[in-house]
């Protein structure tokens, strides 16, 4: 009797103890790391895979070390410029010291999150609205730089951060509609412009080239007639250049001028006979 009381008395300590040494069995994904505290104090990280904590006396945190995606909530900021809009921006970043992240920091996700909102109310207040609207690579910049020198001493690193979206007041949008159409105006009249400069250059070198040929202009006349005369027009207008037509003018000035000017005739005139007898 006394002998099996003790035999179950120790198996029930020896249960006991295997499950005391399985409570203490932890399983890590790949993309983790535990962070081991025994009785307070800061052991290390372990992972991934199974490892084992002494129970009870131990803790083990995990950190995801994945990139995290953090959409900062819409920000009103007044600009350098006194324009009120609202923004709303996305920081990328992920741990890269989970003992950092968990010892000098209480929650890194909050804190995270927070720090983002202010700089980005900083940056964006220090700017003008066309620098928000034109240069944002270079805002973003600013913005991953200032954040990622905050969270650096809390193991984590920013990569990017984005500014997703540019809420403007209505009377702003109609004022920028209005300049972005004056501005279109500005560009389609500059553009007809210089066409009408262009053309008339190409027409001024034409009449240049025609000019010092002669042949050019007839050949050019001739092409005209030969468009012309594909048209079926009931009426042909025919112009005829005064160059074709000079030569017989010429001629023709000629011929009027000898008929009014008859030729001298040489030495005295007859003296007509008298028609009564001479005594």
């Amino acid at each position: 009797m006394g002998d099996s009381l003790a035999i179950s008395a120790i198996v029930v300590i020896v249960l006991i103890v295997v499950l005391i040494l399985l409570s203490g069995l932890r399983v890590i994904q790949q993309y983790e790391r535990g962070v081991l505290f025994v009785l307070g104090n800061l052991r290390g990280t372990r992972g991934p895979g199974l490892c084992w904590i002494p129970p009870v006396i131990a803790r083990l945190l995990k950190v995801d070390l994945r990139i995290v995606t953090l959409t900062v909530p819409p920000q009103e900021v007044i600009t350098r410029d006194n324009v009120t809009v609202k923004v709303t921006a996305v920081i990328y970043f992920y741990v890269v010291n989970p003992e950092a992240a968990i010892v000098n920091v209480m929650n890194y996700l909050q804190a995270t999150t927070q720090i983002g909102q202010t700089t980005l109310r900083n940056v964006l207040g220090q700017s003008e609205l066309d620098e928000l609207l034109a240069q944002r690579n270079k805002i973003n910049r600013e913005l991953q730089a200032i954040i990622d020198e905050f969270t650096e001493r809390w193991g984590v690193k920013v990569t990017a951060v984005e500014i997703k979206d540019v809420e403007l007041p209505a009377t702003m949008q109609r004022a920028m509609a209005k300049q972005a159409e004056a501005e279109r105006e500005k560009r389609a009249k500059i553009i007809h412009a210089e066409g009408e400069l262009q053309a008339a250059t190409q027409l001024a070198q034409a009449a240049n080239i025609i000019a010092s040929e002669p042949g050019a202009l007839q050949l050019r006349y001739l092409q005209t007639l030969t468009e012309i005369a594909v048209e079926k027009n009931s009426t042909i207008i025919f112009p005829l250049p005064l160059d074709l037509i000079e030569p017989l003018l010429r001629t023709l000035h000629a011929a009027r001028e000898g008929r009014a000017a008859p030729a001298p005739q040489d030495g005295p005139r007859p003296t007509p006979a008298s028609p009564y007898p001479q005594g």
